[in-house]
């Protein structure tokens, strides 16, 4: 992945936890209230970035730490404590950790039948495995992922929702023959940060910078 994609993997020039503003997560959060349903559905998208514990605790793992206090926030919305804390005292990393009871790692979103939860779970998946450049390069929005079957499933889930997206492929099978990918259609760069955008700090300014909404 280029040094100049947006990834919540990758957060090349994020905000460091001294400089983040806390107030930031408040002006990220939802205009409106959302349902449980809808917050548990975007927590599971935003899992595909997350790994379990020997503790059985789900760990989100970012240099970002933005991000997390928003996760820090949904989870206390439904009633579920999480704790963030930096890996290390010389590495930019931070973690969230939680034994939110609602969630898990077979959580099969076949079973989402709302229209806003599963707005919510491709916003999750987005914001963990999604990417955008952060500079002035030609603008573009992909998503990858490992299970070639969900990236499938998402990609339905965006048609259904009128979203346009490119075929699914493997960029280079010499370097990881795991890895796939699939652009969204530059007719419905506007519809997605309309309907879906996102609630990473850094990738809601792009698109609000560059999509103008």
């Amino acid at each position: 992945m280029s040094e100049n994609v947006l990834s919540a993997g990758n957060q090349q020039g994020s905000l460091s936890l001294k400089r983040y503003n806390p107030s930031e997560t408040t002006r990220r959060s939802p205009k409106r209230n959302v349902s449980k349903g809808e917050i548990v559905a975007y927590l599971h998208g935003a899992m595909h970035d997350a790994t379990l514990n020997k503790n059985k605790r789900i760990r989100f793992s970012q240099k970002n730490q933005g991000w997390l206090l928003i996760l820090k926030e949904f989870l206390a919305q439904i009633g579920s404590r999480s704790w963030i804390y930096q890996e290390g005292k010389t590495r930019n990393v931070y973690v969230l950790e939680t034994l939110c009871p609602d969630l898990n790692f077979n959580f099969n979103p076949h079973g989402l039948k709302i229209s806003e939860e599963k707005i919510c779970y491709i916003k999750g998946f987005f914001d963990a495995e999604g990417g955008i450049p952060h500079t002035n390069d030609r603008f573009y929005i992909q998503l990858v992922q490992k299970n070639r079957k969900k990236l499938e499933f998402l990609k339905r889930m965006l048609f259904d929702l009128g979203i346009e997206s490119g075929k699914i492929h493997n960029p280079s099978k010499r370097v990881d023959p795991n890895y796939w990918r699939f652009f969204i259609a530059s007719k419905s760069y506007r519809l997605f940060a309309q309907k879906i955008n996102s609630f990473h700090p850094l990738k809601s300014d792009i698109f609000s910078r560059r999509m103008m909404i």
